[in-house]
Formats: structure tokens, sequence, C-alpha cells
């Protein structure tokens, strides 16, 4: 099965962001209360010459939390080092990433959420002393060591804040929640990614592309890449409206962002559980997914933009997802 286009999820197509990544906060388009607060605690931190409290990124897939990682290493001057979760799966992990850290470093954990809570314990000590407390041996033969760290600033990114448990989130003395993009700001990242790419743009292709991008650059630049061949082959290189409508008519991305995928979600409430109330798990088997899918993967953009109601009885497919769909809604049912 081939993987979702508008997924804001990373796939592997998606190592070409490295290219057009900003290396300045200046050059950072939307979350402008953050980059404000940003702005002023790195100052403030490089005035003292402190190392950057640690920081806590979080928020859906796709926003650019990453990239706020990078950004942040160069605004302080530092070097930046980087781990995922998942990969710290004992101590000794753990111990071999901070031990090579400098003075000031920055150290960035992508889904730190899922450090396991014994490696996670270890992690306190080093974010708040920054010492590595680590017990080696076994039974009686186990002793404590104690290793001293550079002081180092740690950016953590989840996409599930409310996996993170108190003790951790604690540590972190600057918590910011990213959000979803405007229509004018994706324009602006997909003109300025038009710029580095050297692949022209007008400003109404721009603004259709944004439309489909359900809110996130990541979506929306995996989007420039795939109609930036279309106007190559099929037109003279310059990206413009007809050709964008073209191309993600191709790719079958309709004008508010939805695929297939979404499509077949919302008619399988409708057509077998007749729009709902319907319970997560019967969704997940009607259409052969698993559940956390639907609910990380299928189900966020759908809820935000109204097209799925969530109520203590189940899901629910609401009128606006009706009449994008073009079906009939008979028997309608008032929710209280």
């Amino acid at each position: 099965m081939d993987e979702r286009i508008v997924t804001n999820h990373e796939l592997k197509e998606d190592t070409f962001e490295k290219t057009i990544r900003p290396d300045s906060i200046d050059e950072y388009i939307g979350q402008s209360e953050i980059k404000e607060n940003l702005i002023v605690f790195i100052k403030a931190a490089k005035m003292r010459e402190e190392p950057l409290d640690h920081v806590l990124l979080y928020g859906p897939p796709g926003l650019g939390k990453t990239t706020l990682a990078y950004i942040i290493a160069n605004e302080l001057g530092t070097n930046i080092k980087t781990a995922s979760g998942p990969a710290i799966e004992k101590t000794g992990d753990l111990a071999a990433i901070l031990s090579t850290l400098e003075p000031g470093d920055v150290l960035f954990i992508d889904e730190i959420h899922r450090i396991p809570r014994y490696i996670e314990e270890v992690l306190y000590s080093a974010m708040e002393d920054f010492t590595l407390d680590i017990i080696v041996g076994a039974d009686s033969n186990s002793r404590n060591i104690r290793i001293d760290l550079p002081p180092f600033t740690l950016v953590g990114a989840t996409t599930r804040t409310g996996d993170l448990t108190s003790p951790l989130r604690d540590r972190f003395g600057i918590i910011s929640k990213l959000n979803y993009y405007t229509i004018e700001e994706l324009s602006s990242i997909i003109k300025r990614t038009s710029r580095v790419l050297n692949t022209p743009i007008e400003d109404d292709a721009a603004i259709e592309l944004a439309k489909r991008s359900r809110g996130t650059p990541r979506i929306a630049n995996r989007l420039f890449k795939r109609v930036r061949d279309y106007a190559l082959v099929l037109g003279d290189g310059v990206i413009d409206k007809k050709i964008t409508i073209m191309a993600l008519g191709k790719l079958k991305v309709d004008e508010l962002g939805l695929d297939e995928t979404d499509y077949n979600l919302l008619k399988a409430i409708i057509e077998k559980f007749n729009g709902g109330p319907v319970g997560i798990d019967a969704i997940a088997s009607s259409i052969g997914e698993e559940q956390t899918t639907i609910e990380d993967v299928y189900e966020p953009y759908l809820l935000q933009n109204g097209f799925l109601k969530r109520t203590s009885r189940g899901r629910i497919v609401t009128e606006k997802a009706y009449e994008h769909l073009k079906i009939d809604h008979q028997n309608k049912l008032e929710i209280e």
C-alpha cells in the first residue's frame, strides 16, 4: 500500500526537508509567540553566559519541532546532538550520548515520551544537576558511579504530551505548543521553498497549495515537490494555479486537503454505522486499521476541521462532512 502524501508523519522522501530548513529564528515562518519568547530567553541566557533552560516542544507531527531545535542551537552558537526516544533502549545508550556533549551544547531528543521510564529517571539528575548517576554491576557487586556533565540544554519534542510523566515535564523550564499554520503562513513557506529550490511559483498557486496542506509545513513542502514535477514535465517549469489544481487532482488531494483515506473513513462511518455514534474499535475493524493509527494519523485533521465529532457515545460524522462528500443526509440525528 502506498504511503499517504498528506500524512503529517515523516516519509523517506522528506529528507529534502534538511536542505530547505531555515537556519535562523528570523527565517522561521509562523509560531510567532514561540519565536518571540525564544528570542528573549536565548538572549538572556547568552547575556548571563548560562545554558538556556531545557525546552519542551509539543504538537502534531510536521509543524517544525526539529527545525526549531536546530535553530535554537544556531542562535546559541553551539553544536546540536540528536537522538530519538525509541532508540534509547538502555542506560548505556543515554550515557554514551550525554558523554559526548560539550559545554553549552544542545541535545535534541525526538519522541521523548517513548524513553523507557527507568532510563528517564537517569535523565532527571542530568537535567537538574548536570550529573549522571549510573549503577554498574549486579546485586551485591553493584556500585554507583557519578559522572559530571558539562552544562547543556535539552530540547525534547513530542506529539503526545499526555504520555510524558509529570517529573520529566516539570524539569523543562520552557514548554511551547506548536499550532497548525494559517493559509497565509503556509503560502509564505511554499514561496520560500520555491526560492530555495529555484522553482518559480505564482502567488495564487502558492495559496492553492497552502489550502490543501492541512495546516502543516511538511505536507506543504511535499505537495510542492510533487507539483513541481508536473510543472516541469507538462508545463514550462513555472508552477501556476492551473497546473497546481491539475496535479493535486491526479494526486487525489481535494480542495480542503482530504484524500482517499479520509473519504474512506468518513464513508465507512456513514454507510456501515449510519453516521455514528460509533466506537473507535468498531471503526478500526470495519476499515482494517489499528485503533492507534486512526487516533494519531487519520482523525486529528478531520476533528480539527469539523468533519468528525467525538462524543461520549463515539464518533459522529458531521453535517459538514455529508455536504463535502455530497451525500444526502437523511434521518438527521440531533446530538445533545
